[in-house]
């Protein structure tokens, strides 16, 4: 029987899995806490890392559960047929060949050459009530392996969001990696033990994970670089804000914002991330998220630079993680602007935001 991820790391003491107890932590910063990580029903949303540099942002992601695939419909939905995880008995992603494991997958972070990583966070969540529920103990801890690496276990660092409403039980955790990225070759990061239910419900399953990496590269242009994270519901008529501020952009800076979602259904409108500055509002969009349904199931990328994934579902049911490009730039210079995020949904909540905007032309 397959074990809950406490469990998994209470009996592990040989091979892979003794590695991941008995792994030494990332840095004096980045140390494991020897407590489970504290929980909050909502964290407001704060400035997590602030750069100037010439570089970027990049990240990896995968969600954590999907439909079973003898459901008739489900490979077609996996493919990017339109559907909720409401519709579906919900299974898990697992592709390492552990029988230890409930739940894996794995995606890649790509970095110019000649970067040099300067921060990297790594944020996990999903919903514990389902078919069955998982114990939110669990929450706080997840399994990670590097490119050619062993599984680690990794403890959030920070306080754990955690709320039950709208017949989900939903969480998001997160925790400093900006050491083992440094330290790591390139290619495919998995993710594994992520505490998240499968079973059929009318909130549905959903989970997955996201790694956020801040870089500085001499050949890129001088950049703001910014990371909120947090844990909210996006039914309020305030959304999630997040404000840049004492960071002057020249009139037609250009950039990439990105965020992670829970929940956000595939056909439902309604949501939106906006961009506003000075007296201009812009609400983005592309060809993978339309501009009233941003929350639609999808991790996307702007065109030509989407990293790879194990497995790639075009509809993740429930997880987003998405990059934009600030494509038509801020249209005023100056030194504020806010991102929101928003949806006339309830049951979706927000986790992380992040931009990395031109400082100068």
């Amino acid at each position: 029987m397959r074990q809950t991820l406490g469990q998994l790391l209470r009996h592990a003491t040989v091979g892979v899995l003794a590695c991941a107890a008995l792994w030494a932590p990332f840095g004096p910063a980045a140390a494991a806490p020897l407590a489970p990580a504290p929980e909050a029903e909502g964290i407001a949303f704060g400035e997590r890392y602030r750069a100037l540099q010439h570089g970027n942002i990049v990240r990896a992601a995968n969600s954590s559960a999907t439909c079973r695939p003898q459901t008739a419909s489900c490979r077609d939905v996996q493919g990017g047929a339109h559907a909720v995880n409401g519709d579906f008995d919900m299974s898990y992603i697992d592709v390492d060949k552990d029988p230890n494991t409930y739940n894996s997958s794995r995606a890649e972070v790509r970095l110019p050459a000649g970067s040099r990583v300067t921060y990297a966070r790594l944020y996990w969540g999903g919903n514990l009530l389902v078919g069955e529920q998982k114990p939110a103990a669990d929450n706080e801890r997840v399994l990670i392996a590097e490119p050619g690496g062993d599984y680690k276990e990794l403890l959030a660092d920070t306080v754990v969001g955690h709320r039950v409403a709208d017949g989900a039980d939903a969480f998001q955790a997160s925790a400093d990696v900006t050491r083992l990225v440094r330290d790591s070759e390139p290619g495919l990061y998995t993710v594994a033990q992520l505490n998240v239910a499968g079973g059929r419900s009318a909130a549905g399953a959903w989970g997955g994970w996201t790694l956020v990496v801040a870089y500085e590269n001499a050949a890129e242009p001088l950049r703001h670089l910014s990371i909120w994270d947090g844990f909210a519901p996006l039914g309020s008529r305030e959304g999630a804000e997040f404000p840049l501020r004492d960071m002057p952009f020249p009139a037609g800076a250009g950039g990439r914002v990105g965020m992670v979602a829970y929940n956000g259904d595939r056909g439902t409108t309604g949501d939106s991330l906006v961009l506003t500055a000075g007296d201009t509002a812009t609400a983005f969009g592309d060809g993978a998220n339309p501009v009233d349904d941003v929350l639609n199931s999808t991790i996307s990328d702007p065109r030509g630079t989407a990293p790879a994934r194990v497995p790639a579902h075009a509809n993740t049911l429930g997880y987003d993680s998405d990059v934009f490009a600030v494509g038509q730039g801020l249209p005023n210079a100056g030194d504020r602007a806010t991102f929101r995020l928003g949806s006339q949904r309830d049951a979706a909540w927000a986790g992380v935001l992040f931009a990395a905007v031109d400082a100068r032309r």
